[in-house]
């Protein structure tokens, strides 16, 4: 087997060297050239021609934020952000998540060894997770052009699979007898087009004087469908005037502003609310940008509270959630131990802990931080999560996976699916940046809906209205 050829970024001499030696103790990957800074990389990208990437967030001349968006404007590349642990470092992780990078890994200290060998392993996994995602879409889309061709000569009724199932009404959605997998696929097979990656702005979003932001209409003007169906594909390779502005804001935030945000928003959430519904998601690899196109498409009268699990390490959760609120109609925050649930809100579990509703004396619902031993693999896990949703069988509860590695959701989504939970979702594979959580639930067979990201958001309005 030829070994995968991996560019390596970094303007640390010492740092080139140890994720070089760490990736080349694989003997599926070959370090092919290095880089000392954005600007180079993308030549370097360009002459060797790399399957993957590994690259650092800051650097000087040209930073890796920067140099991701050259790269991925001119072709679709897997890329592994090397991340520091500073806050400015998270947040520039954040946009390159967004932006189209594969997933990221947390820098080593230079001064630990442990740390270091940690690192890499994580680094090995991340590349042989990235080279199976790459090979799976090939795939994947040799078999769609394959059809294609296929229903070009000989045109036949369409598939099953191809057609579009009505959604449930409330009454059969609250007990269901007998179940099966239903999926939703979407035209975008009819043109056979490549699931498409963020194109950036040629302009430069974060040298930008202008402090300002999208204004969000908490009435529902920003992020709420025109219809309460299906809503359209989204123009993935746009990004407007209000992102440049929003990028520019995100990454200049003041520490002391968030302070004070923060500790608004949790006293205003020591007060519980009543509702009977609840949207429970969990995603990983993937995940940021899939949370954003969900989000983007919930509107601000939402009327039921959305929690979300995405793996992630420590503090870099808080980075997201403020970029996801930027974005949509609904508050987004970091969920805190304690906090009243409220419909409008999506919680996000804090990177390093799990995450489970309570339910108080008085019947009010409650998020529940702690650490406890990793699930599958994961602190925090999706299954942790919707394991919790279990006992609540007076409240409608909607169950949503999206893209991600392994499994983790899978199995709580199954045992909810088969105690009479309202609705389930999948992300379908051709939106997919890794198609293994919402493969493993469409494969125990408790998905009501599989569907490309862009049409989740839209449906789940559709079953939380009905289910009023």
């Amino acid at each position: 087997m030829t070994p995968f050829r991996v560019l390596v970024v970094d303007d640390s001499p010492f740092m080139r060297k140890i994720f070089s030696d760490l990736i080349e103790r694989d003997d599926r990957f070959r370090v092919v050239g290095t880089a000392t800074n954005g600007k180079e990389a993308i030549s370097k990208v360009k002459e060797l021609k790399p399957d993957v990437i590994t690259m650092d967030v800051e650097m000087p001349e040209m930073n890796g934020l920067d140099a991701l968006r050259s790269i991925m404007e001119s072709e679709r590349q897997m890329v592994i952000m090397l991340s520091g642990v500073n806050e400015q470092g998270m947040r520039e992780t954040i946009l390159a998540l967004e932006f189209g990078a594969f997933d990221f890994i947390r820098k080593p200290s230079i001064l630990n060894a442990q740390d270091i060998e940690q690192v890499g392993c994580e680094l090995l996994c991340q590349l042989n997770a990235a080279m199976q995602a790459k090979e799976r879409r090939a795939l994947w889309e040799e078999e769609e052009q394959r059809r294609l061709d296929h229903s070009k000569a000989t045109p036949l009724s369409p598939r099953p699979s191809d057609r579009q199932t009505p959604l449930r009404t409330s009454e059969s959605l609250k007990a269901p007898s007998t179940r099966s997998v239903r999926k939703e696929v979407s035209n975008v097979h009819k043109n056979n087009e490549e699931m498409q990656t963020v194109k950036l702005p040629k302009t430069d979003p974060f040298k930008s004087s202008v402090d300002s932001k999208v204004t969000k209409d908490r009435k529902g003007s920003v992020g709420k469908s025109k219809e309460q169906g299906i809503t359209p594909a989204p123009d993935i390779n746009r990004v407007d005037r209000n992102d440049q502005l929003s990028n520019s804001k995100f990454l200049n935030q003041a520490a002391h502003k968030e302070s004070d945000v923060k500790t608004e928003f949790v006293r205003e959430h020591l007060i519980g609310q009543r509702f009977n519904q609840i949207v429970a998601v969990g995603c990983s690899t993937g995940g940021p940008r899939a949370l954003k196109t969900f989000l983007e498409g919930i509107p601000a009268d939402f009327p039921a509270p959305i929690v979300i699990v995405q793996h992630m390490p420590p503090n870099f959760t808080k980075s997201l959630a403020q970029r996801l609120d930027t974005f949509s109609a609904l508050d987004v925050v970091e969920a805190y131990d304690g906090m009243f649930l409220k419909a409008g809100v999506a919680y996000i579990a804090p990177g390093g802990s799990h995450m489970t509703i309570s339910q108080s004396m008085d019947g009010q619902f409650q998020i529940t931080i702690r650490k406890g031993d990793p699930c599958n693999g994961h602190r925090p896990s999706v299954d942790v999560l919707f394991e919790s949703l279990l006992p609540f069988s007076s409240l409608n509860r909607h169950v949503v996976l999206m893209t991600g590695m392994g499994s983790d959701g899978a199995k709580m989504m199954k045992k909810l699916y088969d105690s009479g939970v309202t609705s389930t979702f999948a992300e379908s594979e051709e939106t997919c940046v890794v198609y293994g959580m919402p493969r493993s639930a469409v494969e125990l067979g408790c998905v009501s809906y599989v569907l490309p990201l862009q049409n989740i958001s839209g449906k789940l309005v559709q079953a939380v209205n009905i289910s009023k």
